[in-house]
């Protein structure tokens, strides 16, 4: 009765909230009106996303019109809630993996929180645990060994919930992590020679920032946010919504990509000095280099590295904020690149007074034009940029 109860409360506070649905054909976006637990959603004020074109009345959309997000990106999930069947294959499918994608969903305050999904990802399966109903026998039978085994290497984004959730529920540690959240953090520090950010970076921004991907794919990571900040006990629901479990499976579903990308961006100051060393061995020796040591020739290739990160450390202090802490903002960055496109428009007015004084006429129209087709580029670079940030 508990379960029907919260789902039904659930179910209500989703109401008068937009949605995007993605369906076989299209993606639409509408107002919920009333979702049935039967799986059936009724929408209003429905639009096409792609044109924008309208649709008449309501909207009445059923379970298997919907593509989960296992469908869209061709990566599927499956469910674990019991410990016949599908739980041994999962098991034994994942001990095979060297790298995984590890996520979790917990309720609870942080010093009391309770592990209620376990999120693994393979190359091509996500599965989704439901440790609520499995209870400590899932952890004992198979995914303690995976979780502490030192041959899996495992990709999450802020490891400190599974890991608290892990050590105080079921006395297992978690071993042999990748953070994303922590590979962030130590690039940033890297590209800004030294600086740290006010704030550290959510899975949604990472994804944006280094893989690229477009706004519709990280609306569930999105969605995830808000139904947690709502409803907090939103993953006790059992039966668990069909949008919830995708939502699950897209938290985990980038991470091993996203790994590999911030590994590559992580190794440019090693790329920096190989390429220091490579460039002064094509080059002839100065008289400098001749009278000194061995020592102190390979300390200055190495001091390539000081002079880049001071170059880093002064473009950090133009293009972002500084605190009263001595961090950088991470969303101040967009106000400098408005801020360098009005000077540049202050400029550019400039130029066509000046024109008026020095330049033929034929030659002021000219310069005219520019100055305006540039103002309409640097128009949408702002707007690009104000849509990234409220994304």
């Amino acid at each position: 009765m508990a379960a029907s109860s919260d789902e039904s409360r659930f179910l209500e506070e989703m109401r008068n909230k937009r949605v995007t649905v993605t369906l076989s054909d299209t993606q639409i976006s509408g107002i919920i009106q009333r979702v049935h637990p039967k799986k059936s959603l009724l929408l209003k004020d429905v639009c096409e996303v792609s044109s924008g074109r309208k649709f008449p009345g309501l909207k009445l959309l059923f379970g298997h019109e919907i593509l989960k997000d296992g469908d869209e990106h061709d990566v599927s999930y499956v469910v674990i809630d019991e410990l016949h069947e599908k739980f041994g294959p999962a098991v034994m499918h994942i001990k095979e993996q060297k790298v995984i994608g590890v996520g979790a969903a917990a309720c609870g305050q942080t010093a009391g929180e309770r592990l209620c999904w376990l999120q693994v990802a393979t190359k091509k399966v996500v599965y989704l645990f439901d440790i609520l109903l499995l209870g400590g026998q899932a952890i004992k039978n198979g995914l303690s060994m995976i979780m502490e085994n030192p041959h899996i290497l495992k990709v999450v984004h802020d490891c400190r919930c599974i890991t608290r959730c892990l050590r105080a529920e079921f006395k297992v540690n978690l071993t042999n992590v990748f953070d994303t959240q922590v590979a962030d953090l130590m690039l940033f520090y890297n590209e800004t020679g030294g600086f740290l950010p006010d704030r550290v970076g959510s899975l949604q921004e990472l994804l944006r920032l280094h893989l690229k991907l477009p706004t519709a794919d990280l609306s569930p990571l999105r969605a995830r946010d808000r139904h947690t900040k709502e409803c907090p006990e939103v993953w006790y629901l059992r039966p668990c919504p069909p949008a919830l479990m995708s939502v699950m499976a897209v938290s985990v579903l980038h991470l091993l990509p996203l790994r590999l990308v911030l590994l590559d961006a992580l190794m440019s100051d090693f790329t920096v000095l190989v390429g220091s060393y490579m460039s002064s061995s094509s080059q002839p020796l100065s008289f400098l280099q001749m009278t000194a040591g061995a020592e102190m020739c390979e300390l200055m290739e190495a001091e390539e590295l000081l002079l880049v990160r001071q170059e880093r450390r002064e473009w950090a202090k133009r293009h972002y904020t500084l605190t009263d802490r001595a961090l950088l903002e991470r969303s101040s960055f967009i106000h400098n690149s408005v801020f360098i496109k009005r000077k540049a428009l202050v400029l550019l007015d400039s130029c066509v007074v000046l024109s008026h004084v020095c330049l033929s006429d034929d030659l002021t129209d000219d310069l005219t034009d520019i100055t305006d087709d540039l103002t309409g580029i640097t128009d949408d670079l702002t707007d690009d940029l104000t849509d990234d940030l409220t994304d």
